[in-house]
C-alpha cells in the first residue's frame, strides 16, 4: 500500500525545476493570459456574439486608414532610428571605455525623464515660433517657418528621440562582440571602408539591428502620447483610436477587437524575427 502511495505522489510531483517557475507562471497567467482571453471574449460578444467587430474594422475605409497610418509611422520611425542609432552605437563600441560609459549614461538618462515632459518639450521646439524654426531662418536655410508639428515629420522626430536608447542598447552589445581584427583583415586584403561595412560589419550586426528594430517597431505600433500630441487628428494611430472607442464612445467590443488585432500582429512579427534572425549566429562568430 505504501509503495502505491509513493508512486502516486511521484506522479503528482512537479517536474524538476518547474516548482521554482510556478510563481512566475502564475503571474504571467493572471496578468497576461487572463486579460488577453477576456479581451478576445469581449471582442466577439460585445454588443452581440459574432465577428461583426472584426468585419467593421477590416472593412471600413476609415479604420483601414488608421491601421495603414499606424504601420507607416512605425516603419518610418524604425528606419530612421536604425540610421541614427547605428553610428552612435559604433562610436560607443570603439571609443575608450571611460568616455563610452559617460556618453552611455547620458543616453540612458533620457529614459528616466517623464515621457509627457519630453513630448511637450518637442512641441515647444517644433512649433512655428520654436527654437528650431528660428534657428533655420537665422542661418538662411529657409525664409519662413517649416511645418514640423501636427504631421508625420513631428511624430517621427519625437518618436525617434524616444526610441533611440532601445535601438542603441542591443546594437552596442552586438558591435562590441565583433572582433576588430576582422575589419583590419579586410582592410589588409584591399577592401574599401564601404565594402568592409557592407560585407562584414553590417552582416555581423544584423542580430542587434533585428532585435532593436523589432523592439522599436512593436513599441511604435502601440504608442499613444507622442503621436496624439505631435501628430494631431490627421495622423491618428491605432492606440489613440482604441482609447477613443473605449473612453469616449464606450464601444468596448470594437476597441477590444482592434487591440487584439494589434496583439496578433505584434506576436507574428516577433515569431518572424525569431525565425529569420533569432536562430542564426552571426557569420564568423565564435
Amino acid at each position: 500500500m505504501s509503495v502505491e502511495i509513493e508512486q502516486s505522489s511521484a506522479r503528482m510531483r512537479l517536474p524538476a525545476g518547474l516548482g521554482g517557475l510556478l510563481p512566475a507562471l502564475t503571474l504571467i497567467g493572471l496578468f497576461f493570459v487572463v486579460p488577453v482571453l477576456a479581451l478576445l471574449l469581449r471582442s466577439v460578444t460585445d454588443p452581440a456574439p459574432g465577428l461583426q467587430n472584426y468585419a467593421a474594422l477590416l472593412g471600413d475605409g476609415t479604420y483601414a486608414r488608421v491601421f495603414f497610418n499606424t504601420f507607416l509611422v512605425a516603419f518610418v520611425v524604425t528606419v530612421v532610428t536604425v540610421l541614427v542609432a547605428f553610428p552612435v552605437a559604433w562610436m560607443l563600441a570603439i571609443m575608450p571605455p571611460a568616455l563610452a560609459s559617460l556618453l552611455f549614461g547620458i543616453i540612458i538618462l533620457s529614459m528616466w525623464t517623464n515621457l509627457l515632459t519630453r513630448t511637450y518639450a518637442w512641441m515647444v521646439l517644433l512649433q512655428r515660433t520654436g527654437v528650431i524654426n528660428r534657428a533655420l531662418m537665422a542661418i538662411g536655410i529657409t525664409d519662413q517657418p517649416l511645418p514640423l508639428i501636427n504631421n508625420l515629420t513631428g511624430v517621427t522626430i519625437g518618436m525617434v528621440y524616444i526610441m533611440l536608447p532601445f535601438m542603441i542598447l542591443p546594437l552596442v552589445g552586438t558591435l562590441r562582440a565583433i572582433d576588430p581584427m576582422t575589419l583590419r583583415a579586410a582592410a589588409l586584403c584591399g577592401a574599401s571602408p564601404l565594402a568592409a561595412f557592407r560585407r562584414i560589419l553590417l552582416p555581423l550586426s544584423l542580430p542587434g539591428i533585428a532585435a532593436g528594430g523589432l523592439m522599436v517597431f512593436v513599441m511604435s505600433l502601440g504608442y499613444f502620447v507622442t503621436p496624439a500630441l505631435l501628430g494631431g487628428t490627421s495622423n491618428m494611430m491605432l492606440a489613440e483610436m482604441i482609447a477613443q472607442m473605449i473612453q469616449s464612445l464606450l464601444n468596448w467590443g470594437l476597441g477590444s477587437a482592434a487591440a487584439f488585432i494589434l496583439l496578433v500582429v505584434t506576436m507574428a512579427l516577433y515569431a518572424l524575427q525569431l525565425r529569420l534572425v533569432g536562430s542564426k549566429r552571426p557569420a564568423g562568430g565564435a
